[in-house]
């Protein structure tokens, strides 16, 4: 993985995030901001809540069944909008 961001690791041909949020109104908040930049970007993670608090992001590229660059520059951009104490 030699494209990916910090906090990202690769999982069964994806780039998988696990966030933890302060509640659960941090985070979704956060996957509010998160289907923002996705929607900009023409790309979509699944997204999945659980627990009260935590985020999961899963970045592939369901055309291919790989992590592509698009998947790479998704994760680089929803980097920039991570709660510093997430």
């Amino acid at each position: 993985m030699t494209d990916a961001t910090a906090g990202w690791h690769e999982d069964e041909g994806a780039l998988v995030r696990d966030l933890k949020f302060a509640d659960f109104v941090a985070a979704i908040a956060f996957v509010d901001a998160v289907a923002q930049v996705a929607e900009a970007a023409g790309h979509h993670p699944d997204i999945l809540v659980h627990g009260w608090n935590n985020v999961r992001l899963t970045l592939s590229t369901h055309t291919t069944g790989t992590i592509t660059g698009a998947d790479h520059a998704l994760a680089r951009a929803i980097d920039a909008i991570v709660p510093a104490a997430s």
